[in-house]
């Protein structure tokens, strides 16, 4: 690139910090889950609209890559499995594993790092995986002193904010903005087909997720028994249990306790879809039902009401499903914000939210998707109009 044209540059994308204009491999890290590379996505679209000519590489955990294959942003996905992230894992001692992720960044010769991170977690660890990698800047939210870990260090506003907010809040500092603030997820034309069988025509179609990879986010399966009996018998709903491969046993345990007369209504998909099939099954519903967990924001990016029982563990305010018809449910405990991974109590949180209160959600959900399809469509404003 010639001095023209980073001038050229620089006129285009005024806003953007001067060292970041000439970035043109980026990379975003996100080590987390599957949620939270979702929420991550609009500030990945704020760095794609940003920096036009750059290339965009995503660093995420294996679950989380599933999302960013999804993202027409991203233009590559490596996987890394941090040992630092989830504190409840314990993988094995391995410096031949950091070493050969240093390696391949290093290799990659990226210009510049954004290093996505949650409330209660440290983004150093993947600073200094960056840093040992040779990318010379380095972005990230700290409280902590880097030192030489980052060039740019920010500080997000002392107030709650969703995480898109965080994310959005984050590449600003540099000056990356959009004014598209969706969460992105695209699904393949392909994955619609897969799963033609399990749509079918009857409506409404709804997926219940009932797993997830934390008990104290986790609806009691019994209770979830009585909402698909209940969904069945009073909405005449189709309902299709979804989940992963090792929720197949939580899943069955489900569908053998449901009543004899909703089973002909119920189709189990636990641990026999991809993940762009899954995707399209909850493009496909009519709503989903599920935890605080990553299917919940898969049916905020692909714009499907979801009821999401929330279980308090962390603020809702923070987490909850973004920019989607939705309900969120929960029972108020004195114990909120626990940030637990096992209830230490009577899970009440959760416990106390009635099958009834569910599958009201749901019907109230559809009642609204269903009055909007009615209402004319509003009338095209001309410029410099006003309402």
């Amino acid at each position: 690139m010639n001095a023209n044209d980073l001038q050229m540059d620089a006129r285009e994308h005024p806003h953007v910090d001067s060292d970041w204009q000439q970035a043109r491999r980026v990379l975003a890290v996100r080590l987390d889950n599957l949620g939270d590379v979702l929420v991550t996505t609009p500030a990945i679209h704020a760095m794609r609209e940003s920096l036009p000519d750059a290339t965009i590489t995503l660093l995420a955990s294996p679950v989380g890559a599933q999302a960013g294959r999804l993202n027409p942003d991203v233009g590559e996905v490596v996987v890394y499995n941090a040992p630092w992230m989830d504190p409840w894992s314990r993988l094995p001692l391995d410096p031949a594993r950091e070493m050969e992720v240093i390696a391949r960044l290093s290799a990659g010769r990226y210009d510049a790092a954004v290093i996505f991170s949650s409330f209660r977690q440290s983004p150093l660890p993947a600073a200094y995986l960056c840093y040992l990698a040779g990318i010379p800047l380095r972005l990230a939210a700290s409280i902590d002193g880097p030192g030489s870990l980052l060039t740019t260090r920010h500080r997000h506003p002392e107030r709650m904010m969703h995480e898109v907010e965080r994310g959005l809040d984050l590449v600003a500092a540099v000056g990356m903005r959009t004014s598209v603030d969706r969460l992105v997820l695209r699904v393949p034309d392909g994955a619609r087909e897969e799963i033609a069988g399990l749509v079918g025509d009857q409506r409404p179609l709804i997926v219940v997720h009932p797993g997830c990879s934390m008990p104290a986010r986790t609806y009691p399966w019994e209770q979830y028994v009585e909402v698909v009996d209940t969904l069945v018998r009073d909405l005449d709903a189709r309902v299709v249990l979804s989940g992963a491969d090792d929720e197949r046993t939580l899943v069955d345990a489900i569908l053998a306790q449901v009543k004899p007369w909703t089973r002909a209504q119920v189709t189990t998909a636990a641990g026999s879809l991809t993940f762009p099939a899954f995707c399209a099954l909850i493009e496909a519903a009519d709503a989903v039902v599920t935890n605080n967990t990553g299917p919940m924001h898969m049916a905020a990016a692909l714009g499907t009401p979801v009821v999401a029982l929330f279980a308090l563990t962390n603020p809702p305010e923070q987490w909850g499903p973004w920019k989607v018809p939705h309900r969120m449910l929960w029972h108020e405990v004195p114990c909120r914000l626990c940030y637990s991974r096992v209830c230490p109590t009577t899970h009440d949180c959760l416990r106390e939210v009635r099958p009834r209160q569910v599958v009201e959600a749901v019907a109230d959900l559809l009642a609204g998707a269903a009055a909007s399809r009615q209402r004319p469509a509003p009338e095209p404003m001309l410029s410099g109009s006003r309402r």
